[in-house]
């Protein structure tokens, strides 16, 4: 999948934008709406950013375990290689491996929500001017109707695309809504 930005000053033109997109076969979970309105984005039941997900939390948390992990490592290699655990056993390291690796990771999920997506930090400048980002999600198919859809609106702007890092969780979402619908 793609992703694709554009920024618009009005969220009644993106409401318009998202229903069409939808008329043509995109699911919502495809389309998201960045803000610092969050009252207008819940007056035009646009799909807004998670609060979590407008925050740098799981890209920090992420790093931040790979280094709890190795410093986990570090503590039990420092087990093996003094032969402490002849003396002391095997559980003191473990528990302590378990404990550091656990507080780095939370410190970097502490770091990581203090901080803006790294994905969304080029569009604070537009944020803060009161401007709207949207972003969809497509998949190679689908370009051509994102492009016709846009195509009627001149008024917004493009601002880039890349690969998208949620292919699965959209394929989870929508697989979520239909089992919903069907379940009595």
């Amino acid at each position: 999948m793609k992703r694709y930005y554009f920024i618009s000053d009005e969220l009644d033109e993106l409401g318009v934008i998202e229903r069409e997109l939808q008329g043509h076969g995109m699911t919502k979970p495809q389309i998201h709406v960045l803000s610092q309105d969050d009252d207008g984005l819940a007056h035009h039941h646009l799909n807004d950013v998670a609060s979590l997900l407008r925050k740098d939390v799981v890209r920090a948390t992420a790093v931040a375990g790979v280094f709890g992990f190795l410093s986990a490592v570090l503590v039990m290699s420092f087990a093996v290689f003094s032969g402490a655990t002849a003396s002391i056993g095997w559980s003191p390291f473990v528990l302590l491996a378990l404990v550091v690796m656990g507080l780095i990771t939370w410190e970097g999920g502490m770091w990581g929500i203090q901080q803006p997506n790294s994905r969304f930090k080029r569009f604070q400048g537009a944020l803060a001017e009161g401007k709207h980002i949207l972003y969809v999600d497509v998949k190679p198919a689908q370009r051509s109707i994102l492009m016709s859809v846009l195509e009627r609106h001149p008024g917004l702007k493009s601002a880039g695309s890349e690969e998208s890092p949620n292919g699965l969780l959209i394929s989870a979402e929508n697989g979520a809504q239909r089992f919903a619908k069907w379940a009595p």
